[in-house]
């Protein structure tokens, strides 16, 4: 077997200038453009001359030159505009992983819409898996925005992708995020301040997290576990109305969990009913007005008379709170929409506990994406 060594041709001579030659293309074009404007201002006599004529070419030759550089600069931006662009549509689909359309039977489709229109990610966050234990599902809300929510929201993702599958009981689930979520806030707080070199009891007591977790069992039986976070909404028919009214647990961070972490049973998801989870930026939209957005009101449309898909839903949430907001939302929204269809179409046998997602799955954004706005 012949290797070829990456950056050396077959001859064994070296490519030596090759990068150096490719970094230099970028300033091939403004080189080439201030040489002709030097060249023009000390090497052409009509320069030199005061009559208006030579003014007026002088003035169209700089003019053409700075043009130039200006357009170069453009299109340079514009290129490290679409790579950082891609680059964020990697992290979103690590982060913010597609969701497959079918687990166990049950219709999934999620999406987010984030609040600054050249951003692809930030601190919400949601999954859906298929365990032994049930259908999981957690949706939540970390505080602020930037790189630092988009780090937290990654830590409590990835710890319930483990603990999903590991824990039997949703209060246990509870328990890892609460601690993943306490030993990543203990090592951004010694990264920021390294000075001290010792680990701070409270690193960062003004973060926190919002969290919604589910668990659908059986032939539809819903228990979940709500630390500060807005019930999702059950859609049953045209009727439109809260999972529950029990009072929710602090959000994650701020509060230690109790020690009894007993999930509420929430009743049954009925074949042809479908749940509706949201972050507050759905219900905390306003108009130009400032009027809330209502979201019950947008989905008992989405619905009408009779089930819509997941899919269906989004899209007319999302086209109402565009419109509501005029394009303009303030802040991050993400939706999740789960829908009972067991009986209508049953699981393979055999696959319990495993989910398998389609090539033709659209990305989380891509309801947004498209000609909504």
């Amino acid at each position: 077997m012949i290797r070829i060594k990456a950056g050396v041709p077959r001859s064994g001579r070296p490519r030596t200038h090759a990068r150096p030659r490719r970094r230099g293309l970028p300033l091939a074009l403004p080189t080439a453009w201030g040489a002709v404007a030097v060249g023009y201002r000390f090497g052409c006599p009509l320069a030199e001359q005061n009559a208006l004529g030579a003014r007026i070419v002088t003035s169209a030759v700089f003019f053409a030159v700075g043009t130039g550089l200006i357009l170069h600069v453009r299109r340079t931006l514009l290129r490290e505009l679409r790579q950082a662009r891609k680059v964020a549509g990697a992290a979103q689909s690590v982060l913010l992983r597609p969701l497959p359309p079918r687990l166990a039977g049950l219709h999934v489709a999620a999406a987010q819409l984030s609040a600054d229109r050249g951003a692809s990610i930030g601190g919400d966050l949601y999954e859906a898996v298929a365990t032994e234990h049930g259908v999981r599902v957690v949706m939540g809300d970390v505080r602020g925005h930037g790189l630092a929510a988009v780090a937290t929201a990654a830590a409590v993702l990835g710890s319930f992708r483990e603990a999903a599958h590991d824990e039997p009981e949703l209060g246990r689930v509870l328990g890892r995020l609460d601690r993943a979520l306490a030993r990543h806030l203990r090592e951004r707080a010694r990264t920021e301040h390294p000075s001290s070199g010792l680990d701070p009891d409270d690193p960062v007591a003004e973060e926190f997290v919002t969290l919604l977790l589910l668990e659908i069992v059986g032939d539809g039986e819903v228990r979940a576990i709500n630390c500060g976070h807005p019930w999702p909404y059950v859609l049953s028919g045209a009727r439109v109305a809260p999972l529950s009214a029990a009072d929710p647990l602090p959000p994650l961070g701020p509060f230690p969990l109790p020690t009894d972490l007993a999930a509420t049973d929430c009743g049954q998801l009925s074949d042809g009913e479908s749940l509706v989870l949201f972050t507050d930026g759905a219900e905390d939209a306003r108009d130009a007005r400032g009027r809330f957005f209502s979201l019950p009101e947008a989905l008992g449309k989405a619905v009408g008379d009779r089930p819509a898909s997941p899919q269906a839903v989004l899209r007319t949430v999302f086209t109402a709170l565009l419109h509501h907001t005029n394009g303009r939302p303030a802040d991050d929204i993400a939706l999740l929409v789960i829908h009972n269809g067991r009986t209508h179409h049953h699981a393979p046998s055999g696959a319990r506990g495993t989910a398998r997602a389609t090539p033709t799955h659209p990305r989380p954004t891509d309801y947004f994406e498209r000609p909504l706005l």
